[in-house]
This record gives structure tokens, sequence and C-alpha cells, in this order.
């Protein structure tokens, strides 16, 4: 490692594709407050780019503090390392924060196997086995969970927040989704996620680990369609928030003759729509024999 210099933080880039988010959150937060009494304790490192300035390897955090502090230079190390070198390095650095998404850790453990995979360190024909199992050492988990989080990186952006959800846990209403679930999601192509994202939304349900090998299955015999992924979803499971039930019969009654025939959506889009007016009609008092 090289002397601490001083670096404008100006002409610092940021790592491309990098795969860990700066939070503003109250973690963020903290640090400010500790580097603006303290001083900034651990210098970021950066290496040198062709065109003169400088990409961040480690301390996005640190750097996004002083930013906020009016900080405009920053205490930095100047490593040497080639594109490979830095990816596994930037990687590695950035395991040990205290709080990583499930999609951070998708794209990194990636963006890491493919850099080890070029640089060659692999052994055999089971090589890339070998690989997920170091990286795996690195990070304090199995080899087979690194390829777990990898198959993440095949899911659409919809279906993988939905992942981030289930560690995040912002928003008590929002849909979460846990790993095993979502790997077997990740074999599906992009139109058949969607089509998954779409009725998980509507459901307001995720499928359980062996809920989704069925639908996985139902994907390879290229059977999967709207009706058996709703069939699918609508089964009774933990994940599922409490419903709200109505005697069907009595609803029909009072819609539009054919309407009932009509796309689930858009009967409950015509019956949302009708609620909204009536509860516009209440708010001006046109209503007069409303009996709750």
């Amino acid at each position: 490692m090289s002397e601490i210099v001083k670096l404008k933080i100006g002409d610092i880039d940021q790592f491309k594709n990098h795969p860990y988010k700066v939070q503003s959150d109250e973690s963020l937060i903290q640090l400010q407050e500790s580097i603006k009494t303290n001083g900034l304790l651990n210098p970021i490192i950066v290496r040198k780019k062709d065109n003169g300035r400088y990409e961040m390897i480690s301390g996005h955090r640190r750097m996004k503090a002083m930013e906020l502090n009016g900080e405009t230079e920053i205490d930095a190390y100047i490593k040497e390392l080639s594109d490979d070198e830095a990816t596994i390095f930037m990687v590695d650095s950035n395991l040990q924060r205290e709080k990583i998404l499930p999609s951070e850790k998708a794209f990194a453990y990636k963006m890491k196997l493919d850099a080890m995979k070029h640089q060659g360190k692999t052994s055999g024909h089971d090589g890339p086995k070998l690989s997920t199992d170091k990286i795996g050492d690195k990070a304090g988990e199995s080899g087979r969970n690194v390829k777990r989080y990898i198959r993440l990186t095949y899911l659409i952006p919809e279906l993988l927040k939905i992942v981030d959800n289930t560690y995040e846990k912002n928003d008590k209403h929002s849909i979460t989704m846990g790993l095993l679930p979502a790997v077997e999601l990740s074999y599906l192509n992009k139109d058949e996620q969607m089509l998954v994202y779409s009725e998980m939304t509507y459901d307001d349900a995720s499928p359980s680990h062996s809920q989704a090998i069925r639908i996985r299955k139902l994907s390879e015999k290229k059977q999967l369609n709207a009706d058996n992924l709703e069939e699918i979803l609508s089964e009774s499971k933990g994940n599922q928030r409490e419903q709200i039930s109505f005697n069907r019969d009595k609803i029909v009654s009072h819609l539009p003759y054919g309407l009932i025939q009509r796309d689930k959506r858009y009967v409950e889009d015509y019956i949302i729509k009708a609620l909204e007016n009536y509860s516009n009609q209440l708010e001006r008092g046109d209503s007069n024999d409303l009996d709750l």
C-alpha cells in the first residue's frame, strides 16, 4: 500500500457497475457525524485511471459522508491493480458491511466469479465450483449459497426488488420472497417472470419454495399461464396476508350484464372505480340514503 495522499473528491469516479448501494439511511448519518467529530479514520482506496482520474475501490460510503459534510478533499491510498484485481478487491472489501441486500450479493459474487475465471484461478473441469467455494469462504457462507445468489442476477428487476424487500423490511405491506423460491423463478424467461410478477402483485402473495418448483416445471413444459399461476398463488400459505372475502353471488347480481365474463382485472378495476365514485359522492354529500 502506498502512502496516504489527499485527493480531490471531484477527481474520483465510482467503480464501474458497483454492485453495492450507498443508502441514505441512519448508518450513513452516524458515519457522517463520526467523521465530523473524529475525522476520517480509515482512508479510502483508489486506483489511478489512464486519463489521470481515479477510480474508487473501497470507501464509497466514507466518501459520501465526507461530501455530506461539505468536504472537497479526502485521504486515500492509491493501489496499483488490474481490472480483475480491482474487482476482487472491491467485492471483498465491501463484504464486511453490516447490511448487504441479496441483490448486492448477487451482482458482487458474479463480478468476482467472472474476474476469477478471467484470471484463470480455477482448477480443472470443476473450476467454477471451486471458485464459488473460495468466494463463499471469504464471505462466510457455502459455495452452494454463492451459486444461489448468482442465480438472482437472472431475475427481472421487479422480482429482485421483492427479494430485497425480505431483508429491508422498510414496508411491512410489501410482498416478500425468500432466496430458494427466487432461484427457481430465475430459470423462467423474462416474459414468464413478468407474468409471475403480475400475478404476485395481483394476488398479494409470493410462492413458497415448493410452489416455485411447480411453476418452474410448468415453464419447462411450456404450460405456464395466468390461470395455473393464479391457482398456485391462491393456495393458502404462511406468507399471504389476511384476505377479505365477499359473497360472489351478491356482487355479481349488481354488475352490468356480461361484465363478469370479462378478465378478472377488468372486473376488479370496474368495482374499484365504482367504489371511488361512490366515495366521492359521499364526500360531496350527494348521497342521503347511506346505510352502513
